[in-house]
């Protein structure tokens, strides 16, 4: 069982949100230590100031000579009579030597020590008053700050991450909706309907893939347009020679036809069902061109005795038509091709031509070289064909369903047929005009 793929939606949002979890955690990471650091030094900083300013009093307020005197989670010890003299306050543990000589020389002393109060951060200063003073914050004190600076930092990451997941699915859900919108027009069209209203893009590229959809449907349209009317003109074509066999065959059952006119009516049912022959014979031709078992076998081929052939075959053709034939079909140089198939294009092509040329005209089968191939041209002087039947000449029915009013056509297969035929065995077809009636010219490569 085939996997079904995740969409483009769930992907746009797992990578948004997994872009976004990455970004807050390196936040975090980045943040957290530099709150811890930022926290410490900030009360560092207050301890300081708050040592400073009592240093500077003329004389110290008697609640630090208390045992467990306490301001906002700073404790206290005092030297009455400094170096050696009698130590009192619940910091008394953070009056080491380093600290005693530190204010001793220099008179202040800012550090972290490790006493009876645990880790703590510790600032010692002379007094103006006489005595040292040594405050003292445990650490304990700065990690329930920490601790709330952290909880606010990740709180906010943890609304961020909340707003980003809900920015990524209304992304994600904006940039898919002309997506859905489009895949839906999509299955419409191929369920065989024409004119689906697409949704207006949102972007550069659902712009493209707007555009290249209504091409399709366009195209779609008239595609089946000219398949319908291909269609209808086959059919329309068949039922002739059809109602004319089953004419006389009703004829001959009822017994309403002389003796004296049987081969005439013998003639008309043989050419009734040689036309219909040819329908048949061009839409399986035109069938097996599309099946995988169609072969072209592509050998060197010698374009002056094939079209000493063609000239055989047609010549007494063109006299009846009163029409002139020349073929010149002398060349160097063999072309590699299927010789079956190659005969069958040139003999389709001449056949179209001397249908449309008139009596007294022309037909003219000639080879001249080109860039490694050689090209054979089949002009005629009929009335040639529009500028704009150039580009669908060899579109199925597209000349017949225009022309079969106005002049003899074929079946409407033939020219569709060549055209492959001839891509099948590496060539090109072509149509053109020249000074007077159509040129067909069918390249094929040498060697």
């Amino acid at each position: 069982m085939t996997k079904r793929p995740t969409s483009l939606r769930r992907r746009v949002t797992l990578v948004m949100l997994a872009i976004v979890a990455v970004a807050v955690l390196v936040t975090g990471a980045i943040t957290v230590p530099l709150t811890r650091t930022s926290t410490v030094q900030g009360e560092q900083n207050r301890l300081s100031a708050q040592a400073d300013l009592l240093a500077s009093l003329d004389r110290l307020p008697a609640k630090l000579t208390a045992a467990n005197a306490l301001i906002n989670g700073t404790r206290f010890a005092l030297i009455e009579q400094p170096p050696n003299g009698r130590v009192i306050g619940a910091a008394s543990s953070y009056l080491t030597v380093e600290v005693r000589a530190a204010l001793a020389s220099r008179g202040t002393y800012s550090g972290t020590i490790q006493g009876s109060l645990g880790r703590a951060l510790v600032e010692a200063r002379v007094t103006v008053a006489g005595p040292w003073l040594v405050t003292v914050l445990p650490t304990t004190e700065v990690d329930n700050a920490l601790n709330q600076a952290t909880r606010r930092l990740l709180l906010g990451l943890l609304v961020g991450l909340l707003v980003a997941g809900i920015a990524a699915l209304s992304l994600a859900s904006w940039l898919t909706k002309p997506l859905t919108e489009t895949a839906h027009a999509a299955r419409k069209l191929a369920a065989g309907e024409r004119g689906v209203a697409l949704p207006p893009p949102a972007s550069a590229e659902a712009a493209e893939l707007t555009a290249a959809l209504s091409s399709l449907d366009r195209a779609l349209a008239t595609s089946e347009g000219r398949q319908r009317e291909f269609l209808l003109s086959i059919s329309h074509e068949m039922r002739t020679p059809l109602a004319a066999v089953r004419g006389y065959a009703e004829a001959l059952s009822d017994g309403m036809i002389a003796e004296a006119e049987l081969p005439q009516v013998g003639q008309t049912l043989v050419r009734e069902t040689e036309r219909l022959d040819a329908f048949v014979r061009d839409l399986l031709e035109l069938a097996r061109l599309q099946a995988d078992d169609f072969r072209i076998q592509g050998v060197p081929v010698d374009l002056g005795a094939l079209l000493d052939d063609v000239r055989t075959a047609w010549s007494a053709k063109a006299a009846s038509l009163q029409v002139a034939l020349t073929v010149d079909g002398t060349t160097p140089t063999p072309v590699v091709a299927d010789p079956q198939r190659l005969r069958q294009v040139v003999d389709g092509l001449v056949e179209n031509a001397l249908r449309a040329t008139p009596a007294g005209g022309r037909v003219k089968v000639t080879v001249r070289p080109a860039a490694h191939s050689y090209v054979v041209d089949v002009s005629d002087t009929g009335p040639g064909l529009a500028p704009e039947d150039l580009d669908v000449a060899f579109d199925r029915g597209a000349l017949h369903a225009k022309y079969r009013q106005t002049r003899a056509v074929g079946t409407g297969l033939g020219l569709s047929i060549a055209a492959r035929l001839v891509g099948r065995m590496g060539g090109t077809l072509t149509a053109s005009n020249g000074t007077s009636g159509a040129i067909f010219s069918v390249s094929l490569p040498t060697g």
